[in-house]
């Protein structure tokens, strides 16, 4: 059998620049990378910059899903199969410089090469254990601990390297999108953040290690606005009934 002589395969240079099926884009704030209901026809990765993925229901009204940082693939449903359209809306939060990889050169690389299938799938892993903890944090936690959960994220606590304190610019209405509640509850929240010393909210935003430390020991103070959600049981029913008598 021949022996192999190929360079192994470089996930870093393959993301940091254009080529086959690859493209480099600088965007401004506010620019938008693709809309909900359109073709999926290419997955983006973040180099440089935030941004933002919305959602607008059928009634008109409009929320936030996550938040992206220098790193993240986004629009990777379009590896789905042809004819798959955009269930979300990209854009940009800041100056942003994304690389657009076309579905057939994504596809190729993916089968082609182990190093950068395993960089990929672990992302997409990761992203999915993040999915779940914000289902989590939505049906049990109170809104002012999800406003310190999602301020923390931001900040990329617990990410490797140092922490970005000063997080990128974002609305209260952004922050109340991101964990369902109202832009006057967030308000309300952030100006009690700042008179306890665990932000500087002076146009910026500035998150201190303090907040990490009462998020992480439940220690945040008791407020009546942040009441945590109340998960009601189903009133009984005899099948109820008798589905539980199995397990008693």
């Amino acid at each position: 059998m021949g022996k192999v002589t190929g360079e192994p395969f470089n996930t870093a240079a393959f993301l940091a620049a254009e080529g086959r099926g690859r493209t480099i884009s600088n965007h401004s704030a506010k620019d938008i990378f693709f809309s909900q209901g359109s073709p999926a026809d290419a997955v983006f990765y973040l180099q440089t910059g935030r941004a933002k993925l919305t959602v607008i229901s059928k009634s008109g009204k409009e929320a936030t899903v996550t938040l992206l940082a220098p790193g993240d693939f986004f629009g990777e449903e379009s590896i789905a199969g042809a004819g798959t359209l955009r269930t979300v809306t990209a854009s940009a939060i800041t100056a942003c410089t994304v690389l657009r990889i076309a579905t057939a050169e994504i596809l190729r690389v993916l089968q082609a090469e182990h190093r950068f299938s395993t960089f990929f799938l672990k992302f997409i892993v990761i992203r999915g254990m993040r999915t779940q903890a914000d289902l989590i944090d939505q049906l049990f936690n109170s809104s002012e601990r999800r406003l310190a959960r999602a301020l923390l994220l931001m900040a990329e606590y617990g990410e490797p390297g140092a922490p970005e304190t000063l997080i990128p610019p974002v609305t209260q209405t952004t922050l109340a999108d991101m964990i369902g509640t109202t832009r006057s509850r967030v308000s309300v929240f952030m100006n009690r953040f700042r008179k306890l010393g665990y932000i500087d909210y002076n146009g910026g935003i500035r998150v201190h290690k303090s907040l990490l430390k009462v998020f992480l020991h439940d220690q945040l103070p008791e407020e009546e606005n942040s009441s945590q959600p109340k998960l009601l049981d189903p009133p009984p029913s005899p099948a109820r009934t008798a589905k539980r008598a199995k397990y008693v």
